[in-house]
């Protein structure tokens, strides 16, 4: 099942871009086991799991990370784990007996993946954060949003997920595939900052063309320009365009009416503000599914601008099962699709410590030392 089948991670439960980088590997095939804290452990019926999507696919064990038998226990799987994920704050996983050169010396080939905001160094490596202060820091924040109006946070897909969780996937991928050439494993470390700034590689490249203009909303992608723009319909919803070539701009003249207009030129940014005028005049006119209809499929470059329920329901995404059912929720599916080691959600988010004496066993920890371990306290 998946690409990824046959390597096993180790994941150190945490929130937002850790998860989802586990969730990533998991739906790829990886075997990843999640090391949760043992006071969270609360039981839960299986047949009824929870809703956090990030915990799909995986495995949960109950581990108390302050217990040294605990300690002892993580250490034991990473001699059998390809990978071992945390996203603590640095230093922690160091202090907690689980750092990289505790596991590199259980197991030389490991790839140990860190997830922070800023960075294992540097002068912020030690404050907090969250998403919208590692894209602000990177530069991508900032391009964000309408002339004249505040940068505008979007949700937290770029530093969290495109430029945190995918990261870290990317990283311990490459870090496994050079360890089975080497036979040594290495530190990932993924900062949000240093992901959210390589999503901005072209914009620095337009940067360097002389063709990006640092004021907000006044370029070709960031809503400056009228055959990229967002535009209101009679019923109040919106349709997204994204005309940019020549021949694709010309069908969208046709279809909206105005190809017969003498209109400026595509590309005189001095007319924008007003063509972008008149196109939303146009847009007006007709309701978001009578746009649809003209206009999806062709090459104008058009969508309707969905909510998550009209997405789930769109007739492309359902022929692609883009979106699947699990457990009685429907979620996103793995992405990318492959021909042959096609991936598949192994399973729906466990409950904290479900699969400790599963795990354990596989592990070859016996009966006894199960037993002991649980009346330590080093395992819920």
């Amino acid at each position: 099942m998946g690409p990824l089948a046959g390597i096993t991670v180790v994941e150190i439960a945490g929130i937002g871009p850790g998860p989802f980088c586990a969730m990533m590997l998991a739906d790829m095939g990886a075997d990843v086991i999640r090391i949760d804290r043992a006071e969270n452990v609360a039981g839960g019926d299986p047949a009824s799991p929870p809703a956090d999507l990030n915990n799909r696919g995986r495995r949960s064990i109950g581990v108390d990370l302050k217990n040294p038998d605990g300690v002892a226990v993580v250490l034991d799987l990473v001699e059998r784990a390809d990978a071992l994920i945390e996203g603590f704050r640095p230093g922690v996983a160091e202090r907690l007996g689980i750092g990289p050169e505790e596991c590199l010396a259980r197991n030389r080939r490991l790839v140990y993946g860190r997830m922070t905001g800023w960075g294992q160094d540097g002068p912020l490596a030690g404050a907090a954060g969250h998403d919208i202060n590692y894209i602000a820091l990177a530069g991508a924040l900032d391009p964000i949003g309408r002339r004249g109006e505040a940068p505008v946070p979007p949700l937290n897909l770029v530093g969290d997920y495109g430029g945190g969780g995918m990261l870290l996937a990317f990283g311990v991928v490459c870090g496994v595939l050079e360890a089975q050439r080497s036979g040594q494993g290495q530190v990932v470390d993924a900062a949000m900052v240093d992901g959210a700034a390589v999503l901005m590689t072209m914009t620095h490249a337009l940067r360097a063309m002389g063709i990006w203009n640092d004021e907000r909303g006044t370029n070709m992608l960031d809503t400056g320009a009228h055959f990229y723009n967002v535009y209101e319909t009679a019923d109040g919803k919106y349709v997204s365009i994204g005309s940019i070539e020549p021949q694709f701009y010309a069908e969208l003249l046709r279809l909206t009416g105005l190809e017969a207009e003498e209109l400026p030129w595509q590309h005189d940014r001095q007319q924008w503000p007003a063509l972008k005028e008149r196109l939303a005049a146009v847009f007006r006119t007709k309701s978001r599914d009578e746009w649809s209809a003209l206009m999806e499929g062709t090459d104008v470059c058009f969508a309707p601008i969905l909510s998550i329920p009209e997405a789930i329901d769109h007739p492309h995404n359902v022929d692609r099962r883009t979106f699947v059912e699990v457990a009685g929720i429907r979620q996103p599916g793995p992405a990318p699709r492959f021909s042959r080691t096609e991936p598949e959600i192994a399973s729906p988010p466990p409950h904290a410590g479900q699969h400790t004496d599963e795990v354990l066993a596989a592990a070859g920890f016996d009966a006894d030392r199960v037993a002991k371990l649980r009346e330590a306290g080093a395992i819920a």
